[in-house]
This record gives C-alpha cells, sequence and structure tokens, in this order.
C-alpha cells in the first residue's frame, strides 16, 4: 500500500486542526447548522437519524493492520464498540459525538488515514478488487492506478463541487470484482493485441434513482494518458452536468441525454486540448513518479510452499466445518501454497456489514500472524486477507471461529448486502436489517444453502440504492405506501463482468411476506433448473422472469 510523506500528513493534519475549530464554533452557537454543514460534510462527517455518522476513507479498500487497530480504537473510544463496512469499502461509524469527531479525526491522522472526499459533491474514494495484487487473474495490480487517482482527484480544486458525488472503480481482471460498469467512471485494464496495457473506459454508469450500465467511451487508453483523459471527462461532466435538478445531477443522465456518440466526441476534444499543451501543460505523470508509486505495491516476498496444499486437503478431510467454510471463503492466490481468504461478516442475526472493536483487533492481529499484516475491505460488506499460507489455513480458521469471523457463506444466499436503512438513516423509508435477518435465518441450513449456490441478494431502504438492490440476482428495495413499509422485488441483476439492471417483477410486498416469497423464488428455482450447476442467475437469464413472478405472488 502506499505510505504517506511528510506532505501527505502535513495536508492532513492541516485539515483536523482546521476542523476542530469549526466544531468548536458549532458547539459555541458561531455557527448554525446551515453554515456548519458544509464544512462537516467535507470532513465526512453526516448528521443522521439519531446521530452524527463518520464515514472513513480507505483507499482502495487496503488497510494495514496498525490502521484497523486505530479503527477499532475508534469504535470502542468514540463510537459504540464496532464500526460497518460500506459499499465503498469505506467504513461507517454510526454514532459518534459531535465534540469527540476532532479527536477521532486525530486518531486517524494518526495512523494514516482521513475521511476527506467521503461525502460531498467531490470524486469519493476510488474502488477496486479486493483480490488486487494477489490473484494470477488480473494482469497487474489495479491499485497503482486508483493511488494515482486518489493523489490527482484529492482536494482537486476544479472538480471539488461537481453537480453531484462521483465514483471511480478499477479492475484488471476479466473477472470483475469491482462492479466497474455501474461506477460513474469504470476502468477496466487489459492487453491490447500487441501486448501493451490500457484501459477500457467506461462512463455514466451508476445505481439510484435511474440506474445505469456504463457506456463504453474509449476502448483502449494507453496507461500513460490516464489522468488528462478522466481530466477531460469530468470537464465535460462539470460544464454540462445538471445543477438544477438533484436528481439529474449525476454523470449518467448527462451521457444518456446527450447520448454516448456526442458525449464522446466532447470529451475526444477536450482530452485533445489538453494534450496539445505537451508534457509542461499536462496532468499525466511522468514515468519517473509512476514507477514511484507503484514501487508501494510490489506486494509481500512470498516463498512457493508446494505442501500447504496437500495440509490443507488433509485439515479439510479432518474438519466437516473447515471444509465447508474453505469450499466459499477461500479464493486462488497467484504463488502456489497460498489462498485469499475471505472474511464474512455477514453472521446469522447481526446487521451485515458490522464489526466490532475487539473483532476488528483480533483480526489486525491474525493478519500480523497469517497475511502479512494487509486487510482489505469489499463493495460486498465483508473483508479479505489476501496472502495466507494454506498450511495456515485451519489454525486461522479456529482463530476466526472464536471471534465469530468465520460464517461459511461468501457469495451465498445469507451473504446478504443491506445499507443500513431506517435503523439509522434519514433518507430511508424502510428499514433494511430485519428483512436481511429473518433472510438469512429461514436459510440458516448449511445443506440447504450448498444446495442452493451462489446467489447474490442485495437490499436498499430507498431508492438511493446504497445497498445496490439494482445488481442483486435478486434485489429489494423499500418503498412507503401510505406510512406502511413495502418492499419490491427485481430480479436478474448483476455487478460483475456480465453486469445487468434487475427488473421490477410486481407490486411491492408487505414486511410480513417478504421471506416467503424469497423461500418460493428459491424452491421454484431449484425445481426448474438444468443442474447443480446451473446459478439462480443463470436459469433467470435462460427462462426469463414468467417462471420467478408466478412463484413471487403465488398464494402462501
Amino acid at each position: 500500500m502506499y505510505h504517506y510523506d511528510q506532505i501527505d500528513r502535513d495536508l492532513v493534519q492541516a485539515r483536523v486542526d482546521e476542523f476542530r475549530d469549526q466544531v468548536r464554533r458549532r458547539i459555541s452557537g458561531e455557527l448554525t447548522e446551515d453554515q456548519f454543514k458544509p464544512l462537516r460534510l467535507m470532513n465526512g462527517l453526516y448528521l443522521q437519524l439519531h446521530a452524527y455518522m463518520l464515514r472513513v476513507a480507505i483507499p482502495y479498500g487496503t488497510l494495514s493492520s496498525a490502521q484497523l487497530r486505530a479503527l477499532a480504537t475508534l469504535g470502542r473510544d468514540y463510537d459504540r464498540g464496532y464500526g460497518h463496512v460500506t459499499t465503498r469499502q469505506n467504513m461507517q461509524f454510526n454514532w459518534v459525538g459531535l465534540g469527540d469527531v476532532p479527536d477521532a479525526l486525530q486518531l486517524l491522522a494518526d495512523h494514516d488515514m482521513h475521511a476527506i472526499q467521503t461525502s460531498g459533491n467531490t470524486i469519493r474514494n476510488t474502488t477496486t478488487d479486493p483480490f488486487a495484487g494477489a490473484t494470477d487473474e488480473e494482469i497487474e495490480d489495479p491499485r497503482v492506478w486508483c493511488e494515482v487517482i486518489r493523489q490527482w482527484s484529492t482536494l482537486h480544486p476544479e472538480f471539488s463541487f461537481l453537480p453531484r458525488k462521483f465514483k471511480i472503480a478499477v479492475t484488471a481482471a476479466q473477472n470483475d470484482r469491482a462492479a466497474t460498469q455501474v461506477h460513474d467512471i469504470g476502468l477496466q485494464l487489459y492487453p491490447n493485441e500487441d501486448g501493451e496495457a490500457g484501459f477500457r473506459v467506461l462512463v455514466g454508469g451508476g445505481l439510484g434513482r435511474t440506474p445505469y450500465v456504463g457506456e463504453l467511451v474509449r476502448d483502449f487508453l494507453p496507461k500513460e494518458h490516464l489522468l488528462s483523459y478522466l481530466e477531460a471527462i469530468l470537464r465535460v461532466y462539470n460544464m454540462h452536468g445538471r445543477r438544477d435538478n438533484l436528481y439529474k445531477a449525476r454523470i449518467k443522465i448527462l451521457v444518456n441525454e446527450m447520448g454516448t456518440e456526442a458525449f464522446r466526441e466532447a470529451v475526444e476534444e477536450e482530452w485533445q486540448r489538453l494534450l496539445a499543451l505537451g508534457p509542461g501543460g499536462s496532468v499525466d505523470l511522468p514515468e519517473a513518479e509512476r514507477a514511484r508509486i507503484a514501487a508501494f505495491f510490489k506486494g509481500p516476498d512470498l516463498t512457493a510452499d508446494p505442501d500447504g496444499e496437500a495440509v490443507l486437503k488433509e485439515a479439510r478431510a479432518d474438519s466437516r466445518a473447515l471444509d465447508r467454510w474453505a469450499e466459499v471463503n477461500l479464493h486462488p492466490h497467484k504463488v502456489s501454497g497460498h489462498a485469499i481468504v475471505t472474511v464474512s461478516l455477514k453472521p446469522i442475526g447481526k446487521p451485515p456489514g458490522d464489526i466490532t472493536s475487539n473483532q476488528m483487533d483480533a483480526l489486525a492481529d491474525l493478519a500480523d500472524k497469517y497475511g502479512q499484516s494487509e486487510i482489505r475491505t469489499t463493495h460486498e460488506q465483508n473483508m479479505v486477507l489476501p496472502h495466507v499460507r494454506q498450511a495456515d489455513i485451519p489454525a486461522l480458521y479456529q482463530a476466526l471461529e472464536e471471534y465469530g469471523l468465520a460464517s461459511p457463506n461468501a457469495g451465498r444466499i445469507t451473504d446478504i448486502v443491506a445499507c443500513p436503512g431506517l435503523d439509522y438513516c434519514n433518507l430511508a423509508n424502510t428499514r433494511s436489517i430485519p428483512i436481511a435477518n429473518q433472510i438469512q435465518e429461514r436459510f440458516d441450513d448449511l445443506d440447504r444453502e450448498r444446495t442452493i449456490g451462489e446467489l447474490k441478494i442485495k437490499i436498499s431502504g430507498c431508492i438511493n440504492a446504497c445497498g445496490h438492490h439494482h445488481v442483486g440476482h435478486i434485489g429489494i428495495l423499500g418503498v412507503d405506501k401510505k406510512g406502511e413499509e413495502f418492499y419490491q422485488v427485481t430480479l436478474g441483476g448483476a455487478s460483475d463482468e456480465q453486469a445487468a439492471i434487475g427488473t421490477i417483477v410486481g407490486r411491492g410486498l408487505s414486511a410480513d411476506e417478504v421471506v416467503e416469497a424469497i423461500d418460493r423464488l428459491v424452491r421454484t428455482y431449484l425445481d426448474i433448473r438444468r443442474d447443480a450447476g446451473e446459478r439462480f442467475i443463470d436459469t433467470y437469464r435462460r427462462l426469463g422472469a414468467e417462471p420467478f413472478k408466478e412463484a413471487l405472488y403465488a398464494e402462501a
């Protein structure tokens, strides 16, 4: 991961000192809430339904063990002893007191962290594949380019007050674990026919009130021109994006209204203008600077362990629990004898994505002992240890189990993504967490869950879609009907390389109807799938919505 230098530390410290004085003036009454609001949003501080919420930036989802311990301390000392992993790979703390926020930000600054640009109409945290740097599927580590984007976009004077918030995702693997096609800008790193690496650039994806899959605006962008091309896109958006209507201000609306070809032409024209400035006026990085940043991402010096696979195989044969967990929570590593470990934050009956301070401390210790002191957050609200020896997996599993972090459900029906909903958020129409918990409890049977296989359920408490319901195989959207909570079901969504927006299949269901309806959907899928290898999403794509719609609204 990138390491701060003194310039970085001075910048973050100056922001902490500035905000400390702003908080003092708010508490004393020198600032009204209306005056304070834009200042707190610049520091990732929201005023939610019951309390302030602080959103901490985790660039491209990468944490050191020391930083995770700092987050544990923040949760313990300034919140209620836990944090919440978000779909932008950040972490939120939902109960911070306003007077404690400057001290919390100082704690972050002391560990090279901050909350800058986690809110507001700016370029938010750039996200990526949580397996980056560990999987053999990628052509290079995409986090290098995420860091380049982070440094370019942080406090960028021209893009600090965009028409609306702006989100970028980067991947370098064919298996898209970064949901690049449903971002304002999605960057897919791949080699062309000559073996040169460059970016496929998609623009205008996004969820919320009007969901879109991104449009291809450039099939191959040489890596060395990434920043100038991003600058051109943002300039076109900043110039032409709507500022008169909050609901039509995202770049996806601009791309749709201009048309993809006209938008592409506008970007190309602006980009050529930037390139004409020459090296002296370009924002593109000199190779020496790119190499300096890349040097931080060389990764740990791992040695192949030819016996590791056999050790793990024997341990799995001796433990059914370990075997079931390893089946879904382990993933191949590029170095033989190692594995990528998904640590599920979806235990049955707990809010999806929550992790206690004690669990954070424990996971940091385990990362030091078994995982090269590195932890990742994921946009599916879990965590990852990217570099673990297979021979250490049995001991790691036992420790995870002790701390309640060994749920064997990564990618399964109980691995539900959900926003905080009406339990916390003043924008929500309905509760999300109770519905997620009820579905988990209904399918809390490892044999049944294994039979069902991969099935992604995502739940949002309102149309803002923070739970990404549009791209769930089964999506659930909370809607208000005359003061009552109802839930609309969408089917067929996906955020991977076959990204699709789910289709609404009928009327909303009451809270009491949802779980039974999901159960009927799943039983129908099991009845009509071709074989045990056909996933829910594959069956839906083959047969369409009709058989599922009939099941969803059938009499119980």
